[in-house]
């Protein structure tokens, strides 16, 4: 049979700046997915519409053409209203963790398909899987299972979730073209959309630490994303958020779930805790849960610990097992006293990834143990010789890449000035303020 366009003719267009037509859109997703249009071609289209960007509806449809690449799931079964988050990632961002179960414990069904870590930022999947026993691959079935019996899953995506998303992706990440907004965005919405959850928030992290670093780009990506999912009729909302700072006081595997337990029993740190609560209500409110209890609430009475044993149990984790602790460990000590002006979330996340917490290229095995745990941050006062970081690691030959990529890290001020700083939310977008 005889294909419908030529794939050169459609990267032409929009080398030329061309809008490219709903038919060319269809056709060049469902043939790449199909192996018709090679990787080079799709690569020179990629950086085509990286360079000359895409209108609403050019990104419209080319998110609509890789949800129809593959399945779309259905939640109707469950006898509650469903809601998920997606954060572009960060250091330490570790949020996922303790909000899913704290939604299902105020009422809601958190159907939570999250990645893996690449490069600097975690992923959610690689923390998880520090928890002796727990899976994350699930068929549909079983997803659903876990969901009516607990409330909340945090699990991948299968294979048959936007299959073209899957093929791009690694193409971007190859091509230098991950950074394209219509490419983000309809990369993250395809495969929400097709998730089937009836109401979704979206935490756009900015600052050095983000993939987005200027706030009016996170902001661009947010609205994109919005528009998206409401075209779409999921009800979508997104929150620009800092991410300047390492949020909360770890950055690694087993230390963030450390982290997110502490969160869950009531405690943690304030910055986490907040933004967790934040989310939290966002989300009960766009599913439109009636009477749901307070998050706040439900972190200290238990229940929200109740559904994190439940949903870590349901995956086949021990949520009593000790959590790994890598064999290896140095101190990073302040060099003078003061008061911490700022710290650079880039340096701390590369830091932590050099110590073998994240991946250079997908596939890659990370180290359960690995991290930075961080003793004091900005507006706190510290002696000279006093910890700062104490990095984790099993092998000890990655001690002095990790130390490199902390210079400068830190800054100290001696007259207690503190540098100017991001709020907790830069924006709030949601249906009603787009244009």
């Amino acid at each position: 049979m005889a294909e419908a366009f030529a794939a050169v003719e459609i990267i032409a267009a929009k080398r030329d700046r061309h809008e490219l037509t709903d038919a060319q859109i269809d056709w060049v997703v469902d043939a790449y997915t199909r192996g018709v249009v090679a990787d080079e071609q799709m690569s020179a289209l990629l950086m085509a519409i990286l360079l000359n960007g895409m209108n609403a509806r050019e990104i419209s449809r080319w998110t609509d053409a890789m949800i129809n690449s593959g399945e779309r799931m259905s939640w109707s079964a469950l006898s509650v209203p469903t809601v998920d988050k997606h954060s572009t990632g960060g250091v330490g961002d570790k949020i996922t963790l303790p909000l899913a179960p704290l939604v299902a414990a105020c009422g809601a069904a958190v159907p939570q398909l999250s990645g893996r870590g690449l490069g600097h930022t975690g992923g959610t999947l690689d923390k998880l899987e520090a928890i002796p026993g727990w899976r994350a691959s699930l068929s549909n079935a079983e997803m659903l299972k876990v969901l009516q019996d607990v409330g909340a899953v945090i699990c991948a995506a299968g294979a048959g979730l936007a299959p073209a998303d899957k093929k791009l992706y690694a193409l971007r990440d190859v091509t230098a073209t991950v950074e394209a907004i219509p490419l983000i965005a309809s990369s993250i919405m395809s495969k929400k959309i097709a998730e089937g959850t009836s109401a979704l928030i979206l935490d756009v992290k900015t600052g050095s630490g983000a993939f987005m670093s200027d706030p009016k780009r996170a902001e661009e990506l947010a609205r994109t994303m919005v528009s998206l999912g409401t075209r779409a009729g999921v009800k979508t909302r997104a929150l620009v958020t800092a991410m300047d700072v390492p949020l909360g006081l770890t950055a690694g595997n087993a230390l963030e779930v450390r982290e997110s337990v502490e969160v869950l029993a009531g405690g943690g740190p304030s910055d986490v805790v907040e933004l967790t609560i934040l989310l939290a209500r966002e989300m009960l409110d766009a599913a439109g849960v009636k009477n749901a209890k307070d998050p706040a609430i439900a972190l200290k009475d238990g229940s929200a610990m109740d559904k994190w044993r439940a949903m870590i149990s349901a995956q086949g984790g021990n949520p009593d097992a000790p959590l790994p602790i890598a064999r290896e460990k140095e101190i990073v000590k302040a060099e003078k006293s003061g008061t911490i002006s700022s710290m650079a979330a880039l340096k701390v996340g590369v830091s932590a990834w050099r110590l073998g917490a994240g991946r250079e290229r997908q596939g890659e095995k990370v180290q359960a143990g690995a991290g930075i745990e961080i003793h004091a941050k900005p507006g706190e006062k510290i002696e000279e010789g006093a910890p700062l970081f104490t990095l984790h690691t099993d092998e000890p030959e990655r001690f002095a890449r990790a130390k490199e990529a902390l210079k400068g890290a830190v800054v100290i001020s001696e007259s207690g000035a503190i540098a100017p700083h991001l709020p907790l939310v830069v924006a709030r977008i949601d249906s009603h303020d787009l244009t």
